[in-house]
C-alpha cells in the first residue's frame, strides 16, 4: 500500500514544477525554425507579395506615358487630274502634286503635368496597398507561427499529463484491488484518460491546419517537412497607446494611401477645371508639283478644339472630380478612425494579457500546485476522495494550457500591433 502511494506521489510531484521552468523543456528534436528566417522567407516567396510588388513596378511606369504628347501623325499625299491611278497625273495632266505632313495634338499648357502627377499619385497609393500586403502576410505568419508554438507547447503538455494520468489510473486500480478504493474511482480515472486521448488527437489535426497554412504562407509545398518553432517567450511592451497611435498615423500604409487618394483627387480637380479650356493642334505640310512649272508649296495649320459643351460635359466633370474629392476625405477620416479603434484593441489585449500571464505565473498555478500538493497527502491518508483529487490535478493541467494560450495570444496582439504601427516591439 505505501509503495501505491508513493508511486503516485512521485508522478503528482512532476506538475509542480513551475510553469517557466517547463517553458524551457524543448518541443521538438529538430532545430527550431526562427521567426526572422521565416518573415524574411516569406517576403521573398509569398506570392501576394510578389503580386503586389509587381502592380507596383507596373504602376511607375504609367506617370511618363500620361504626361508624353500623343505620337504625332504622319501625312502623305498625292494628287492629280485626269486620271484615277496613282502618279498618273504627271504625264497626262496639267497639275499635280504630291505631299508630306505632320500632324500633332497639343492639350493645353498643364494638363500633361497634372496628368503625369495624378499618375504618380495611383501608384503611391499602389505601393501603399504593396505595403499593406507585405505587413498582413507577415503579421499572418507571425499569428500562425505563435499559434503553431502554443499548440506543440500544448502537445508537450498534454503528452506529460497523459503519462501521468496513466500512473494515477494505475494507482488508484492498486488502491481498489487493496480495498480501500472503489470501482467509481477506477472508471473515472479511466474516462480522464480517454478524454485526454481525444485532446491529444483534436491538438495533432489542429496543429496539421496550422502546418498548412504557414506553408501556404511561405509558398512551400504542402508535402515539404513540418516547421518547428521555438518556445515561446514573453514579449514586453514598452509604448504607451498615445506612442503607438502616433506611429500609426506617422507609418501605416492605409492612411498613407488613404491621404495619396486625397491628394490624388485634388488633382484630378486641377485637372477638370483645365478642361475647360480648349486643346490645340498643328499640322505642316510640304507638296510638290512640276519642278519645271512651279516651286513646293509649304502650310502650316494651327486648330483649336473649342469645349462648347460646358454645360453637358465639363462642368460634370467638374462636379464629379470635386465630388470624389470629398468622398476620399471621408473615407480617410472613417479607416483612421478604424485604425485607431482597433489599435486601442490590441493595446488593451497586449496590456491585459501581460497582467493576466503575471496572474498565471505569481497566482493561480502555484495556487493550484499547493493545492494539489495538499489534496494528494490528504488523499494518501484517506481525508479526501478521489473525486476531489481528480479535480486539483484537471485545475493544474487547464491552468498550465491557458497560460500559454494567454502567452500566445499576447504576441498575436503585439504582431497585430506591429502591422498597424510599423514599429519592431521584439
Amino acid at each position: 500500500m505505501k509503495s501505491s502511494f508513493a508511486w503516485i506521489s512521485a508522478s503528482l510531484l512532476l506538475l509542480l514544477v513551475p510553469a517557466v521552468s517547463r517553458a524551457q523543456e524543448p518541443t521538438s528534436l529538430g532545430a527550431a525554425a526562427s521567426l526572422a528566417n521565416l518573415l524574411a522567407e516569406a517576403e521573398r516567396n509569398n506570392p501576394q507579395i510578389q503580386a503586389a510588388r509587381h502592380g507596383w513596378d507596373a504602376a511607375k511606369q504609367v506617370p511618363t506615358q500620361v504626361s508624353t504628347l500623343p505620337d504625332p501623325q504622319i501625312v502623305v499625299q498625292q494628287f492629280s487630274v485626269g486620271s484615277p491611278r496613282p502618279f498618273a497625273g504627271y504625264t497626262n495632266s496639267d497639275f499635280a502634286y504630291i505631299g508630306l505632313g505632320f500632324s500633332q495634338d497639343i492639350p493645353y499648357p498643364g494638363k500633361l503635368r497634372l496628368r503625369g502627377e495624378i499618375a504618380k499619385k495611383d501608384a503611391d497609393v499602389i505601393h501603399e496597398g504593396y505595403e499593406s500586403v507585405r505587413r498582413a502576410v507577415l503579421a499572418e505568419v507571425k499569428k500562425t507561427y505563435f499559434q503553431l508554438g502554443y499548440l506543440s507547447q500544448r502537445a508537450t503538455i498534454l503528452d506529460s499529463d497523459r503519462e501521468l494520468l496513466r500512473q494515477v489510473e494505475e494507482s488508484v486500480q492498486a488502491r481498489y484491488r487493496s480495498g480501500l478504493g472503489n470501482q467509481q474511482e477506477v472508471l473515472q480515472a479511466q474516462l480522464e484518460q480517454t478524454k485526454l486521448l481525444r485532446e491529444i488527437t483534436t491538438n495533432e489535426l489542429e496543429i496539421g491546419k496550422v502546418q498548412a497554412a504557414v506553408k501556404q504562407l511561405l509558398n512551400r509545398p504542402q508535402s515539404s517537412a513540418d516547421i518547428d518553432t521555438a518556445t515561446l517567450s514573453e514579449t514586453t511592451l514598452t509604448y504607451t497607446y498615445d506612442q503607438l497611435l502616433a506611429a500609426a498615423n506617422a507609418n501605416n500604409p492605409e492612411i498613407a494611401g488613404m491621404q495619396k487618394v486625397v491628394e490624388r483627387q485634388e488633382l484630378q480637380v486641377d485637372l477638370a477645371k483645365k478642361d475647360f479650356y480648349p486643346d490645340f493642334n498643328l499640322q505642316y505640310m510640304w507638296q510638290r508639283t512640276d519642278p519645271t512649272q512651279y516651286r513646293a508649296y509649304y502650310m502650316v495649320t494651327f486648330g483649336i478644339r473649342i469645349p462648347i459643351y460646358r454645360g453637358r460635359r465639363q462642368q460634370p466633370e467638374l462636379a464629379q472630380a470635386e465630388a470624389d474629392q470629398s468622398r476620399a476625405k471621408s473615407e480617410q477620416e472613417a479607416r483612421t478612425q478604424q485604425i485607431a479603434f482597433q489599435l486601442r484593441q490590441q493595446f488593451l489585449g497586449a496590456e491585459k494579457s501581460e497582467e493576466l500571464l503575471k496572474i498565471y505565473r505569481e497566482g493561480l498555478i502555484p495556487q493550484a500546485r499547493a493545492e494539489l500538493q495538499a489534496g494528494m497527502a490528504a488523499y494518501q491518508s484517506n481525508r479526501e476522495d478521489f473525486q476531489a483529487l481528480l479535480a486539483s490535478f484537471l485545475d493544474v493541467l487547464k491552468l498550465d494550457q491557458e497560460y500559454w494560450q494567454t502567452l500566445s495570444e499576447h504576441e498575436t496582439s503585439l504582431a497585430q500591433i506591429e502591422e498597424a504601427t510599423g514599429l519592431s516591439l521584439r
